[in-house]
């Protein structure tokens, strides 16, 4: 991903710059790179509406945001791909809202989760990073690990990480275990 995962220093980030930034740390296992999407003193909160997954309701700061998101998350998960639906915010904005699908394997056991839910993203006006994250998680759905190659094969073909939701739709392979996120996608929020 060529182009995306730093900017010239000199450069104000744009929303979308932050948010691309996010990803790539997460599903990348690139902590560093949150050093341009979040402020230093940043706060994560989580709303988790599955028993399928578990992470704590508040992170405050950078440094712990990492920690949870990227270094701990990289260790018990891996192919990771997660996805804004839709176009990407202004380049200017104070909140961004977006749904969001990932898909990802556990290590130790080769069971695959797909899950979706919605980011709300607050900048910071002085340096376009962002200062305040709630991430929604809506579903979580579990899959056997033989599923691992449809899964892959499928979302090696989207834009990443932004993509129209229709085309995610679209090209989803044919495992019932994905109706649940399917659907909840299909209405777009």
């Amino acid at each position: 991903m060529p182009g995306t995962t730093a900017r010239p220093v000199d450069t104000m980030p744009t929303a979308a710059d932050s948010i691309t930034c996010y990803l790539h740390g997460k599903d990348h296992n690139r902590p560093h790179l949150l050093s341009q999407a979040f402020t230093a003193d940043a706060r994560l909160q989580m709303q988790v509406q599955t028993a399928a997954i578990h992470f704590p309701a508040l992170t405050a700061g950078r440094a712990a945001i990492a920690e949870l998101l990227v270094t701990s998350f990289n260790q018990r998960y891996e192919n990771v791909y997660t996805f804004c639906l839709g176009v990407p915010p202004p380049a200017v904005s104070a909140s961004w809202r977006c749904d969001w699908m990932v898909v990802m394997s556990e290590k130790g056991s080769g069971i695959n989760r797909v899950g979706c839910g919605r980011y709300d993203w607050r900048f910071a006006p002085d340096s376009g990073l962002v200062q305040s994250l709630h991430i929604t998680i809506e579903q979580m759905q579990l899959l056997p690990p033989e599923v691992l190659p449809a899964l892959i094969g499928w979302v090696t073909k989207l834009p990443y990480p932004w993509c129209p939701p229709e085309r995610l739709l679209r090209q989803a392979p044919d495992l019932p275990a994905l109706q649940p996120v399917l659907q909840r996608l299909g209405g777009f929020g």
